[in-house]
C-alpha cells in the first residue's frame, strides 16, 4: 500500500509538473496556443464584443468578415478589418501594480518581471476582438455606459472617451466579471469597492454560459488550472480575500533549489493554509493532512513558502 500511494503521489507530482510546463510564459505564446488549441473552432461563431466571423491569417492573426456582422468602421479602418488579442483585465491595471511599470513601463516590466510575463500571458485573461475595438477600449474600466449612441454599426460595444470607461455586450458581462474576479484573487490584484459590486451585479446576472466552461476546460487543459469563479469552486463577495495562488506558485519556480540540498521535495509537496499562513512538512508535521483542501497551497520547498510570507507549524518536529 505504501508502494503505491508512494507511486501514485510520483504521478500526480509528474503530471503537475508537465502542466506547469505547458502554461505559456510570453504573451506570444500564449496567443499561439488560443489559436491553436482554445478558438481553433470559434472563428465561424464570432469575436467576444462584436460577434464578428473572421478567417484565420498566419499564426494568431484572423481578417475580419465586416460587412456580414453589420459592422461600421468609426475611425480605423485598419485595425477593424484584423482580430486582435485583448487583455480583458487590461496589462495597464495589472502592471501599475508592480515596481517594473514604474521604471519603464510596459517594456520594462515584459523584460524584468518574471510575474507580470505570467499575467500578461494567462489565457484566462486573453479573448479574440475586433482590433478597432479593442483600441477604442484601451485601458478603460468596464462599466454602464449611457447617452452614447452606437458607434460600431451592429456592434453592441459603447465606449464612453470623456469617461473612459467601455460596456460589453450582455452577453459577454458575466464572463468579463469571472475574468475580474480570477485575475483579482490569483495575483493579488486590488478591486474598488464600487468595481466589486459592478461585477457582482454582472456575475448574478449573466450566469456562467456552455461556450465559457468549453473554453476554460480547453484553457485548464494547458494553464494547468481551471478559473474557480467559472467552475464554481468559488464565489465573489464584498471585500473577497485574495488566494493569491498566482504569486505563490511563480515565487515556488524562482526559489525552487536542487533536490540534494531539501529532502523535502522528494517526500511530497509542503502544504500551507492559506489562511492561518502557515506550512506543514510531509515528514514531521502531525498537521500535515489535517487542513481542508480548499485552504491547502502546495509549495515545492520551504525557501518557496517562506518567500511566500508562510512560516513552519509549532507542532513539526
Amino acid at each position: 500500500m505504501a508502494l503505491l500511494k508512494r507511486g501514485l503521489l510520483a504521478l500526480f507530482v509528474c503530471l503537475f509538473t508537465l502542466s506547469a510546463q505547458a502554461a505559456p510564459q510570453h504573451f506570444a505564446e500564449a496567443k499561439e496556443e488560443l489559436r491553436d488549441h482554445v478558438y481553433n473552432d470559434r472563428n465561424q461563431v464570432g469575436d467576444a464584443y462584436c460577434q464578428c466571423t473572421w478567417d484565420w491569417t498566419g499564426r494568431t492573426g484572423g481578417r475580419v468578415h465586416l460587412r456580414e456582422c453589420g459592422y461600421q468602421v468609426r475611425a480605423q479602418a485598419n485595425r477593424a478589418a484584423r482580430i486582435e488579442w485583448e487583455h480583458i483585465v487590461p496589462a495597464s491595471n495589472f502592471g501599475r501594480q508592480r515596481q517594473c511599470w514604474q521604471n519603464g513601463g510596459r517594456r520594462n516590466c515584459v523584460s524584468e518581471d518574471p510575474l507580470f510575463r505570467v499575467m500578461e500571458a494567462d489565457m484566462h485573461n486573453l479573448t479574440p476582438v475586433v482590433g478597432e475595438v479593442n483600441g477604442d477600449r484601451s485601458n478603460y474600466n468596464f462599466g454602464p455606459v449611457r447617452n452614447v449612441a452606437a458607434q460600431y454599426g451592429a456592434c453592441d460595444f459603447k465606449v464612453d472617451f470623456k469617461h473612459r470607461t467601455a460596456q460589453p455586450p450582455p452577453a459577454l458581462r458575466g464572463q468579463v466579471a469571472r475574468v475580474y474576479f480570477y485575475m483579482a484573487d490569483r495575483y493579488d490584484l486590488r478591486l474598488s469597492k464600487q468595481q466589486q459590486r459592478l461585477l457582482m451585479a454582472w456575475d448574478r446576472g449573466h450566469p456562467v454560459s456552455t461556450w465559457e466552461r468549453q473554453r476554460d476546460r480547453r484553457i485548464a487543459a494547458i494553464m494547468g488550472h481551471s478559473n474557480p469563479f467559472v467552475t464554481g469552486e468559488r464565489s465573489w463577495t464584498l471585500n473577497h480575500r485574495n488566494s493569491r495562488e498566482g504569486l505563490v506558485s511563480v515565487v515556488a519556480d524562482a526559489s525552487r533549489t536542487p533536490a540534494s540540498t531539501e529532502s523535502t521535495r522528494s517526500a511530497g509537496p509542503i502544504h500551507g493554509n492559506r489562511n492561518s499562513k502557515v506550512y506543514h512538512l510531509p515528514q514531521g508535521c502531525p498537521s500535515y493532512n489535517a487542513m481542508k483542501p480548499s485552504n491547502r497551497v502546495n509549495f515545492d520547498s520551504e525557501a518557496a513558502a517562506r518567500a511566500a510570507g508562510y512560516r513552519k507549524a509549532g507542532n513539526c518536529r
